[in-house]
């Protein structure tokens, strides 16, 4: 098949409230960016029920209406908004090139990279069929809803701690499921959920299967030393095992840490590479909210206006 080739000012991948903030901005700009809008439409906020913490929204707003929110605004300023996905980059030289599933080839003078991160999954078919009925993988985002009640999280990290301290402060009982007899959070954070009265840490602790039909009513959990297993009743159960970036095809070319975020440069959305920039969830392993995403994608399409016009100047 013959590859397509087209030319364009601002090119933008991803398109949740990072990518979509970047083409409002870029549009208004006159940069006339293309976007598309990869595997997820939308981001993680397709997966999300209800979102009470943006600014702007003060009845909540369901997480898909308020991405068509965004793409309608990013549209009415004349982004054109395409299906497809980045299936590899060449950033070695000028212009920067993107292939678009396997056969349409972009050079692009910007490129914005908005291509979020994916929530790492147990893998249960009940996890699935219950996600957003319950399950959730952001405490921050949905802890509120289970305010008075009882909830189960999965993990050992620092993060999970995090969002275990955060629950015990809205729920009335957080089970904290570990797999193994220790945790990987740095003692710290290990001490505080110790230290915290309505907090149980299931040790040597596996979920078998979350129970309910429509929405969450409990968890199945066995505990790996003893092979007992036992039901606890949970409204809840929140998975914080890591994201993972979707960063891969790039970081042949970017800056990027172990874990795959790609690195910018402090107080800016610049990678390694001029005149390629990123935003959200990609590049921020730290706070991970809509709001956060929609101002790094402000960032990126300043700075990828003001890249343009100093090229323009010389």
């Amino acid at each position: 098949m013959e590859t397509q080739k087209e030319k364009v000012k601002c090119l933008i991948i991803g398109s949740g409230p990072a990518g979509y903030t970047a083409a409002i901005y870029a549009s208004r700009a006159g940069l006339k960016p293309v976007m598309y809008q990869g595997l997820q439409p939308g981001g993680q906020l397709t997966i999300t029920n209800d979102v009470e913490n943006y600014p702007g929204y003060p009845t909540g707003v369901n997480g898909p209406q308020m991405m068509e929110d965004f793409k309608q605004q990013a549209e009415r300023f004349g982004t054109d908004i395409r299906y497809g996905i980045a299936t590899s980059v060449d950033f070695s030289g000028k212009p920067h090139r993107v292939t678009i599933d396997e056969q349409t080839e972009i050079e692009a003078d910007t490129v914005i990279l908005a291509t979020g991160a994916s929530a790492k999954w147990l893998g249960l078919e009940s996890e699935a069929r219950l996600n957003g009925s319950g399950v959730s993988a952001c405490a921050v985002c949905d802890g509120f809803f289970y305010r008075g009640q009882e909830v189960a999280i999965v993990g050992a990290g620092d993060t999970a701690c995090e969002e275990a301290h955060y629950l015990s402060n809205l729920c009335s009982k957080v089970y904290m499921i570990v797999r193994r007899d220790e945790m990987r959070a740095s003692i710290i954070m290990q001490n505080r959920v110790k230290n915290t009265p309505n907090i149980e840490i299931l040790w040597n602790s596996v979920t078998e299967e979350i129970l309910g039909d429509q929405v969450v009513e409990g968890a199945r959990i066995k505990n790996t030393a003893t092979g007992e297993t036992t039901d606890i009743k949970v409204s809840g159960f929140f998975v914080a095992i890591g994201h993972e970036p979707n960063s891969k095809i790039f970081q042949p070319y970017l800056e990027h840490d172990e874990s795959g975020y790609l690195k910018t440069i402090p107080g800016t959305s610049k990678t390694n590479v001029d005149g390629v920039f990123a935003c959200g969830d990609v590049q921020d392993n730290v706070y991970r909210q809509a709001v956060t995403a929609a101002g790094t994608g402000c960032m990126a399409a300043l700075d990828a206006e003001r890249y343009l016009a100093a090229l323009a100047d010389h």
